[in-house]
């Protein structure tokens, strides 16, 4: 079973979507990842299970 998995985040700056690879090993996580367009920080929070993303929430 494949633990990264990719899934495409819209950002709420700039509204691009960009490609983010999660490593779904880990239950629940939080991250900051800048947009790959505009470079902007965005706080995201995760809920996965091993290979698959459950939830992802931008958080504040």
């Amino acid at each position: 079973m494949d633990l990264l998995v990719e899934t495409e985040i819209a950002c709420p700056h700039c509204g691009e979507l960009f490609p983010l690879l999660v490593d779904t090993s880990q239950r629940e996580q939080t991250m900051v990842e800048d947009c790959s367009v505009c470079c902007r920080p965005i706080n995201l929070t995760l809920a996965c299970r091993p290979g698959e993303i459950l939830d992802v929430r931008e958080s504040d």
